[in-house]
């Protein structure tokens, strides 16, 4: 018997793993508005900023910024230094990653694990974010030995990254994306996508979502404990935000927060990191509001395996005076309130043709 041979589906390296990530529906409304799970931790390292580290890297090494052998250092909370450090693994490269105790401790512990060398500036605070003593020190690292630092905030390679997701979003739904809700920390995942989405033709309202105390969008600044979004006091916000690209910003305190991502947890047993909680926070309020058969869809944008140390640890948030069970309840109501008929149950909506 002759043997057809197809391709086969396997990969040799880690980074070609990168995008197609899977979208879930949490919930549906009885006029048919939607909310949707774009579930960024099926990359690898578990993050969405994979995608911007390999095209911060791979544009520096077009742009002569970065030689074989040499060396990146970057400022981060840890799931960029996780990208960087993924890469650095692939193409020889030695990183460098300039942290603080506000960083998830799993997340510094996986840097680690990938070979990092982990930096550590602002003592042991683990309440308050270091990020300005942290670009300090990237700086002089950059400039005394001559190190690559990608800069994630205002490096253009962070938003561009995110046209991919975009193309995944339409590629994958019916219609448009009419709501894109997500955490901003750097800004690149909510502008990079809303941008490129609207590109192709789609009328996407950008809801940005940031922690009580972060100063994005120009309020008081503050403590806060979600990590990787918003931005401390004093720190200058970087160009990845665009605020022509974003509609609106909302804040969402911690305890809320955490809240939304247990509930979300407990109820379908996808582990979401604390910030994506804040961003189904408003998501889930605003659902039944919305005109009838919207899709909104939120970036998850890690997971919670990175967080069992804080946002799935009651004895942590009971210490941070965070672990709120009136709050999970309420949220656990809203999902039973929007037990709708799943769409994938119903005919489509036809669908808008967009550019290619």
């Amino acid at each position: 018997m002759r043997r057809t041979h197809r391709p086969e589906n396997i990969v040799t390296r880690a980074t070609d793993l990168i995008g197609h990530t899977p979208l879930f529906e949490l919930c549906t409304t009885e006029t048919g508005s939607r909310l949707l799970l774009k579930l960024e931790q099926f990359n690898p390292t578990g993050s969405a900023k994979v995608r911007m580290a390999e095209r911060m890297i791979t544009n520096a090494e077009l742009g002569g910024q970065l030689r074989p052998g040499g060396h990146i250092v970057e400022p981060t909370s840890g799931n960029t230094g996780l990208g960087l450090a993924l890469v650095a693994i692939e193409r020889g490269y030695r990183f460098t990653a300039v942290v603080d105790h506000h960083a998830s401790v799993d997340k510094l512990r996986a840097m680690t694990a990938l070979g990092a060398e982990l930096l550590y500036v602002g003592g042991d605070a683990a309440g308050i974010p270091r990020t300005m003593e942290r670009r300090r020190v990237a700086g002089e690292i950059a400039r005394r030995e001559g190190a690559f630092w990608p800069d994630q905030h205002n490096n253009p390679g962070n938003r561009d990254s995110y046209r991919q997701l975009a193309h995944e979003l339409l590629g994958d739904i019916f219609g448009d994306v009419d709501y894109l809700v997500s955490p901003v920390g750097t800004g690149g995942s909510l502008c990079g996508t809303a941008r490129e989405l609207r590109r192709l033709g789609s009328s996407v309202r950008a809801i940005g979502v940031e922690p009580d105390g972060s100063v994005i969008f120009g309020g008081p600044g503050g403590a806060y404990l979600q990590t990787g979004s918003g931005s401390p006091e004093g720190f200058p916000v970087g160009s990845n935000v665009d605020r022509s690209v974003i509609d609106e910003g909302v804040r969402v305190g911690d305890a809320a927060a955490f809240a939304a991502a247990r509930a979300v947890t407990r109820r379908t047993g996808l582990l979401i990191g604390g910030s994506t909680g804040a961003a189904v926070h408003v998501a889930l309020h605003r659902l039944a509001s919305l005109p009838a058969g919207s899709t909104v869809v939120t970036l998850v944008c890690d997971a919670g395996e990175k967080y069992l140390d804080t946002v799935f640890n009651d004895d942590w948030l009971r210490e941070k005076g965070l672990l709120d069970p009136a709050a999970e309840a309420a949220v656990v109501a809203l999902l039973d309130r929007y037990r709708g008929v799943p769409r994938s149950d119903r005919e489509p909506r036809s669908r808008t043709e967009f550019l290619v």
